[in-house]
């Protein structure tokens, strides 16, 4: 039997208690903020799995180590223990948000194109994130396994479970590589990210920009709005802009489609009756693919103001991008932008042969995807220039609803591309590691 053999066989092993650990981080609540119960549950794991080194960082961030008998690469496999709130919980049905009911169920195939009678964990944060989760950490104790078997790894593979990613501004894995790593004096080389991918290759998403623009009026009594500046009115001209004239030129691209801009939330202030408001704040959701940035993003929004204030002297706004002050489960705190890079990998790049190369070696089709959603992996292919991708058994398209679960069968499968792909990893060379 080679190797690879070996990793199908213990994937399949190894699946019932992937389950078994899944239901029990289920069935602990973990809001972003509130992540230390899944934290404890995953550091207890991977001890009790033998991991080499684990420990939690000043953020609350879990991270679990295996080292190799030789130098080589190191690869972080990444997923968040956080999760979206369950919502209405009468649209769970005969299911409970943080049950983990393992049952038989018609549930969508890969391609979402039919239904399979599969068997599958039901809950919130099944397929976002602790499933795929699970698989990485047990993942580590089939290579653990093949190590005490005899055969040799080169490098590190290195979990990270990080905190407060549903937000979107990827402050726990920022955290983690800028603050927690270089005090560690580590670094690393590429990362596999467990989000969602229905078990295809994910290879880029585009980034997300929230600006926020201030339009300024005064202040009158409502029943003699002439003594004012309606705020209000006055974003209704900016908002037309934006919405009928902005995306005409927009830029698309082959793989990640369109840019485009969403407004989410708007308020006028100071919001009473018989005032006409003084200032009207709008924000918006401005996706952009590889070419742009959040600052040229911002430049464009600029450029409106300009041009209605030219047109209008009454007209005053400015633009700024969102901040937030995330609070992590430690009490550490830190104030982060709202943004995050778009990021394409080609499937010809040393890295993304590796996986996939991995794949077939544990009789898997590779298929490719991109994706809808922003994740983490802006910080690193965006930011780091380090190569990464996708690759998660969840399916997407029932994230974030009621209907949330995760095929055991892709648990199996998933532990297993885990592990096969960086057994290949391992074996490229420094240079293969290199994002242009």
């Amino acid at each position: 039997m080679d190797r690879f053999q070996k990793v199908r066989q213990l994937a399949d092993e190894l699946l019932p208690a992937a389950i078994e650990f899944t239901q029990r981080l289920v069935r602990c609540p973990s809001l972003g903020g509130d992540e230390k119960g899944a934290a404890d549950i995953c550091l207890a794991e991977m001890g009790k799995l033998g991991y080499d080194e684990t420990l939690r960082d000043e953020w609350g961030n879990v991270i679990g180590v295996i080292n190799g008998q030789e130098p080589g690469p190191t690869i972080l496999y990444n997923g968040h223990l956080d999760h979206v709130p369950p919502g209405e919980l009468s649209l769970w049905g005969k299911y409970r948000p943080y049950g983990g009911e393992v049952d038989v169920v018609e549930v969508d195939n890969r391609d979402a194109s039919g239904k399979e009678t599969v068997q599958a964990i039901h809950g919130r944060g099944a397929a976002d994130l602790k499933g795929g989760l699970a698989c990485q950490i047990y993942a580590g104790k089939l290579l653990l396994a093949l190590r005490d078997a005899g055969v040799q790894l080169r490098g590190r593979y290195i979990v990270t479970a990080v905190c407060l990613e549903e937000p979107g501004d990827q402050v726990g894995t920022i955290q983690l590589i800028d603050d927690t790593f270089k005090k560690l004096g580590w670094d690393y080389d590429g990362l596999i990210s467990a989000e969602p991918s229905s078990l295809d290759i994910a290879l880029g998403h585009r980034g997300r920009v929230e600006p926020v623009v201030s339009v300024h009026g005064k202040i009158s009594h409502g029943s003699a709005p002439w003594l004012g500046i309606n705020a209000v009115y006055k974003a209704s001209k900016f908002i037309d802009k934006v919405a009928n004239e902005l995306p005409q030129r927009f830029p698309a691209d082959p793989d990640l489609g369109r840019s485009s801009i969403a407004l989410t939330i708007i308020k006028a202030s100071p919001g009473e009756l018989c005032i006409v408001p003084e200032r009207c704040d709008i924000n918006f959701d401005r996706r952009f693919v590889p070419g742009e940035t959040p600052e040229s993003c911002i430049r464009e929004l600029q450029a409106i103001i300009d041009e209605l204030a030219a047109a209008d002297p009454e007209f005053r706004a400015e633009v700024r991008i969102a901040e937030e002050v995330r609070t992590f489960y430690t009490g550490k705190t830190v104030t982060i932008a709202n943004k995050k890079s778009a990021w394409k990998i080609p499937r010809e790049h040393p890295f993304v042969r590796a996986m996939a190369a991995g794949l077939e070696a544990v009789g898997q089709e590779v298929r490719y995807k991109y994706w809808y959603f922003g994740t983490d992996l802006s910080k690193v292919v965006g930011d780091d220039r380090r190569p990464a991708v996708g690759y998660g058994a969840g399916q997407e398209q029932l994230i974030h609803t009621p209907a949330e679960m995760l095929r055991t069968d892709y648990m199996t499968q998933s532990i297993a591309g885990y592990a096969a792909g960086f057994l290949k990893m391992m074996e490229l060379p420094r240079e293969a590691f290199r994002v242009d």
